[in-house]
């Protein structure tokens, strides 16, 4: 059985149940897990985290392991260790509310400049699925929207999106330039003159191939938020329908819950 080695006695991880023994991977772990919260959060003042005594101190936890969880955070990419300054962030996270329908450069514009490079944009007849999901007759044409996200020059989405001609031949009307400054969302609603409604999303992490680690300049492997969303106007009918890969390392997607009265154990109690 592994077990913590010898001279490498952490505090961290003392909640684990009595008997229960940890390595040196596990406890670097959880450090790293409450690091990288902190670093994508943008925690640290200047970018830089504390050093490793002051790690040491805060977390209970060897030297060996402090090290180990930095070299978790920096083959992720998200910090560097820089001689006379200290381990300094270079990547960093951001928040997409799931509670509202919004636009990606809607949500992100106050953290940096969005902008959209149009790699496709067209007429086709679409896949039978998306057709269907879409209200289309099996054959007719739909638009294709294919754009890559960037935040401040860095990849951070590829989407993929089919538009009902209705909404979509108005959209490539208005040109490409229009398609690159502009939300898909906004473009409907102040340029096509229709209002959108409500939404169905469902997300899953899923590893990227290697055509869309090369488009989002991600390292062989990684992990991407496959995000599907299907858009209606709002009489209801469906009207967009994407396919985005969200850089897994660079989003996090937020909401705030309320507890519904009615679920789980409170279902069979009497209100």
């Amino acid at each position: 059985m592994g077990g913590p080695k010898p001279g490498d006695g952490d505090a961290y991880g003392d909640g684990a149940a009595a008997g229960e023994s940890l390595t040196r991977a596990d406890r670097a772990r959880r450090v790293a897990h409450v690091l990288r919260r902190q670093v994508l959060r943008g925690a640290f003042p200047g970018g830089v985290l504390p050093d490793e005594r002051a790690l040491i101190a805060e977390f209970g936890a060897s030297r060996n392991t402090v090290r180990e969880a930095l070299g978790l955070l920096r083959d992720e990419g998200l910090v560097v260790r820089r001689r006379g300054v200290g381990t300094v962030v270079v990547g960093r996270a951001y928040e997409h509310p799931l509670g509202e329908l919004s636009g990606l450069a809607e949500v992100l514009r106050r953290h940096g400049a969005v902008v959209n490079e149009v790699r496709e944009a067209g007429v086709v007849r679409p896949p039978g699925s998306v057709a269907r999901r879409l209200g289309l007759a099996e054959g007719s044409p739909a638009v294709y929207l294919e754009r890559l996200r960037r935040v401040d020059g860095a990849p951070l989405s590829l989407d993929c999106t089919y538009l009902i001609p209705e909404v979509g031949e108005p959209l490539l009307a208005r040109g490409r330039d229009a398609l690159e400054r502009q939300d898909v969302f906004d473009l409907i609603e102040t340029g096509v003159g229709v209002r959108l409604g409500r939404a169905e999303v469902s997300v899953q992490a899923v590893v990227a191939d290697p055509a869309t680690c090369a488009v989002l300049a991600m390292p062989g492997g990684g992990a991407v938020l496959a995000v599907e969303r299907l858009t209606r106007l709002a009489d209801g009918r469906p009207a967009d329908l994407e396919f985005i890969h969200l850089r897994g390392d660079r989003l996090t997607l937020h909401a705030t819950l309320d507890r519904v009265r009615g679920t789980g154990a409170d279902r069979s109690r009497p209100a």
